[in-house]
C-alpha cells in the first residue's frame, strides 16, 4: 500500500502540470542549484511560473504565440520560471543562448515567428511581480510546447517543435519511481537552447535529485563539484577536456554511479577512460536528437560491445534502405526511431514528411542492427565517398582516439580529382604529445584499419571548432584544408 503522500498520481500531460505535482509534494525542495549563484524550490517555481504567465495573458499574449528566451548559464533559474511561466498563458518557449550574434538570433527568432522575447533575470521579475501568483494554467496536452533549433552542423538550422504530449510522454508520475534515486544532486554544464539542456529541466521537474549546473563548463570547477553528486551528464566533447585537463586527479569519485554522454556517439577508447577515472559508475551512451526526442536509445559501455548505442527493444527502432524498406539484421542502412506524439519542423513540410513518417523519425544516420544491438557508422552527409569505397568518419575517428598522443579527433572528405573524395583527419594532440605527422598516424591506424580508411592528409589543430553543443563543425574543418589538396600524393 502506498504511504501516506505517496499515492500513484494520474500522468501529466503538460509540463506546467509536472511542476504542479512536484510541487504539491516537495515543495521546500530545490529543484535546480546554480552553482554559486542561486537555488530555486518547487514552490518557488511553481508560484513564479504562475505569475509570469498570468502577467503575459494580462497583456494580451495570443495563445500559441511563439516567445523567445534568452538566457546565459548563469540564469538557469529564471529561464526555468520563464519556459513554464510562458507555457501556463498557453504559449510557446523557444530557448536560446544569450551568446549568439544579433544577427543571427534575429534569425532564429523570426525563423519560429517570435514577437515577443524574455531576456534574462530583469525581464523574469518584472513579469513576476506583476503577475497574480494563483494564475490559471492554460496549457494542454496537444499544444505545442517549446521549439528547439537543429545543431546546423550539416545546414541551415531547423526550428523542431514539439508538443506537452511529446515532452511528458514516459516521464515518470509515481513518487516511489523517481529517475537518478541514488543521487542527492545530478550535475552538468549543458547550455540553454540545446536538446541536453531540456533533458535536464525535464529531469529536474520529474528526477528525484536537484539539478545542479555550472554557469558554464570549465574542467576544473565541473570536477571540483564531482564529488558532492550521484549523477554526471556530459557530451564527449566535455569528458575529453574532463578527461585531458588532469582535473580529475586525486579527486574521490567513488560516489559517482552513473556518468551519461548525449549529444553524438562517444568514441569508445573514452568510454574506456571513464570507466578508469569513475571506478563505480556505469558509463552510459545515450542516443537521441531533437527531432526524435524523447525516443533513444540507452547503452552502458560494454567491452564486448564497444561501439554499440543501445540495446534495442522490439519495435523500438528500425533501419531501412533509402525507400524506408526494412534490411537484413546485419546489413547497414538508414537509422529510424519509433517516437509518441512525434515533432516536426516548423514551417517546413517537405523535411517534415521525409523525417517524420507514421510515428517513425529518421536520424540522419547510417547504422545496422546486429543480435539486439545497434551500431552507427556515420552521419549520412558524414560518409566520404571516394573511389569505390564507402568509408565511415566515425570508425576512423574512433581509431584516432585509441592513439596516446591524441586528445581528439575529426574526419573529413575533401575534394580529389580523380577519387571524388579523399580522408582528412584532423587531431588535437595531447600536451606532451610531441610532434605528429601523417606516416606515423598511417602506420599506427594501419594495424587497426584497412587500407582505404587510412588518411591521406592530416592536420594539426590546438581545439576543434565546435556548436553550442559540442559538435564538430566539420564544414569549417574542411574549409581549413587549400584548394587542391585532395589532389596531392
Amino acid at each position: 500500500m502506498p504511504g501516506i503522500g505517496e499515492h500513484p498520481l494520474a500522468p501529466c500531460r503538460t509540463v506546467p502540470a509536472l511542476l504542479a505535482a512536484r510541487r504539491a509534494r516537495h515543495p521546500a525542495q530545490v529543484a535546480i542549484e546554480v552553482a554559486g549563484i542561486d537555488t530555486l524550490t518547487f514552490d518557488r517555481w511553481h508560484r513564479d511560473a504562475a505569475a509570469l504567465g498570468s502577467a503575459l495573458r494580462s497583456r494580451g499574449l495570443s495563445p500559441g504565440a511563439a516567445v523567445g528566451l534568452v538566457f546565459s548559464g548563469r540564469d538557469w533559474t529564471s529561464f526555468a520560471v520563464a519556459y513554464c511561466g510562458v507555457q501556463r498563458a498557453g504559449a510557446v518557449a523557444v530557448p536560446l543562448p544569450d551568446q549568439l550574434p544579433p544577427a543571427r538570433l534575429a534569425r532564429l527568432l523570426a525563423a519560429c515567428g517570435a514577437d515577443l522575447v524574455i531576456e534574462g533575470p530583469a525581464d523574469v521579475d518584472a513579469l513576476v511581480a506583476a503577475g497574480d501568483p494563483d494564475g490559471d494554467d492554460h496549457a494542454r496536452e496537444a499544444d505545442v510546447a517549446q521549439i528547439l533549433f537543429t545543431s546546423g552542423t550539416s545546414g541551415t538550422p531547423k526550428p523542431v517543435a514539439a508538443t506537452h504530449a511529446n515532452l511528458t510522454a514516459g516521464l515518470p508520475s509515481h513518487p516511489r519511481r523517481m529517475a537518478l534515486a541514488h543521487s542527492r544532486q545530478f550535475l552538468h554544464a549543458f547550455p540553454i537552447g540545446t536538446n541536453a539542456a531540456q533533458t535536464m529541466l525535464l529531469n529536474a521537474l520529474t528526477a528525484r535529485p536537484a539539478a545542479l549546473t555550472l554557469p558554464r563548463f570549465t574542467p576544473r570547477r565541473f570536477a571540483a563539484r564531482l564529488p558532492e553528486v550521484g549523477t554526471v551528464f556530459l557530451v564527449p566533447a566535455m569528458a575529453i577536456e574532463l578527461l585531458e585537463s588532469g582535473a580529475l586527479d586525486g579527486l574521490d569519485l567513488s560516489g559517482v554511479h552513473l556518468v551519461g554522454s548525449t549529444a553524438a556517439p562517444l568514441p569508445p577508447a573514452v568510454a574506456l577512460r571513464l570507466t578508469r577515472a569513475f571506478p563505480n559508475a556505469a558509463i552510459a551512451n545515450h542516443y537521441t536528437s531533437t527531432e526524435a526526442a524523447p525516443a533513444h536509445t540507452n547503452m552502458i559501455f560494454d567491452p564486448r560491445h564497444p561501439d554499440a548505442v543501445g540495446r534495442v527493444l522490439p519495435g523500438a527502432v528500425r533501419v531501412t534502405d533509402a525507400d524506408g524498406i526494412p534490411v537484413p539484421d546485419g546489413e547497414t542502412g538508414h537509422v529510424w526511431l519509433r517516437s509518441p506524439h512525434a515533432r516536426r519542423y516548423l514551417g517546413d513540410e517537405p523535411a517534415t514528411r521525409a523525417t517524420f513518417q507514421d510515428g517513425w523519425v529518421r536520424m540522419g544516420d547510417l547504422g545496422r542492427l546486429r543480435d539486439g544491438y545497434l551500431y552507427l557508422s556515420d552521419r549520412d552527409s558524414d560518409v566520404v565517398k571516394s573511389g569505390a569505397y564507402k568509408i565511415s568518419t566515425l570508425e576512423v575517428e574512433n581509431a584516432l582516439h585509441e592513439h596516446p598522443a591524441i586528445a581528439a579527433a575529426a574526419v573529413v572528405g575533401v575534394p580529389h580529382p580523380v577519387l571524388g573524395e579523399r580522408l582528412a583527419a584532423v587531431v588535437v594532440p595531447r600536451p606532451d604529445a610531441g610532434e605528429l605527422g601523417l606516416p606515423a598516424v598511417r602506420a599506427f591506424l594501419a594495424e587497426r584499419l584497412a587500407d582505404h580508411q587510412l588518411p591521406g592528409h592530416l592536420l594539426v589543430l590546438e581545439q576543434l571548432p565546435r556548436n553550442d553543443g559540442g559538435k564538430v563543425l566539420k564544414r569549417q574543418l574542411v574549409e581549413l584544408f587549400p584548394a587542391g589538396t585532395g589532389g596531392d600524393a
